[in-house]
């Protein structure tokens, strides 16, 4: 009678595959979970220690408390970013606010100049939503120095890849401004003076910031914050002081 031999199956390469396999799941995770909560992380690197020492009229919220309002609000931004909304298009930062129609601008285009932030003869278009190519003076909002509130969108990013002269970088560093720090409009070969009264930080869905105020002439810079995210808007207000 012949002899019969069993050899067993060898798993090995099945269970290293599966191993690799779980690693890369739990990579994917932590990464998932780190871009998630990226804003939080970058809030206090940077954000939390530039405003420690500052007199904020208007309170910044802390990010120390994590509520479930807050988590939702995490996850949304993260949502957004994923889902590709384009943020060149300065109507896609307030999705909620419709602009009314004032008519066309008086001039297409003027600059202002941050000597805080090194930014000199940055050019503002009044007349369409790139922020690629330059800040945006947003539809329906008053425009230097007419009495009103001129609401100036521009890109942020990292502080590291600040670029005074890239307009997808320009205002990586706004964070940095403090009350009574200096902004100059430049309409038509003249300058105008404002100084900074009021910052603060709201969610995407608040739109009085474009609320217009006819006593004076104002100029509100409007970024995202934290540097590098998409999570909230950092919201620099100025009022114009004579020369």
């Amino acid at each position: 009678m012949g002899k019969y031999y069993y050899k067993k199956a060898d798993n090995f390469f099945r269970k290293k595959v599966l191993r690799l396999l779980s690693l890369l799941i739990l990579c994917i995770g932590a990464v998932i979970v780190l871009y998630i909560f990226f804003p939080l992380i970058s809030w206090q690197i940077y954000f939390a220690p530039a405003l420690a020492s500052s007199t904020i009229q208007t309170p910044i919220p802390k990010a120390t408390i994590i509520s479930s309002s807050e988590i939702g609000s995490l996850i949304s931004q993260a949502g957004n970013s994923l889902s590709g909304v384009d943020y060149t298009n300065a109507q896609n930062w307030f999705p909620e606010f419709n602009p009314r129609t004032a008519g066309q601008p008086k001039i297409p285009s003027y600059t202002i100049s941050v000597p805080k932030l090194k930014i000199q003869n940055a050019v503002v278009s009044t007349v369409d939503n790139n922020l690629a190519i330059h800040l945006v003076n947003y539809e329906g909002t008053a425009v230097p120095p007419e009495s009103g509130n001129a609401v100036i969108f521009g890109h942020s990013t990292l502080p590291q890849l600040f670029n005074s002269n890239d307009y997808k970088t320009i205002f990586a560093t706004a964070y940095q401004l403090k009350l009574g720090d200096e902004i100059y409009a430049n309409v038509n070969g003249i300058s105008f003076k404002y100084r900074i009264f009021n910052i603060s930080v709201v969610e995407p869905t608040d739109i009085s910031i474009f609320e217009q105020d006819y006593g004076n002439s104002y100029l509100t810079l409007v970024t995202c914050t934290p540097p590098g995210t998409t999570w909230k808007r950092l919201i620099i207000k100025a009022k114009f002081e004579k020369i």
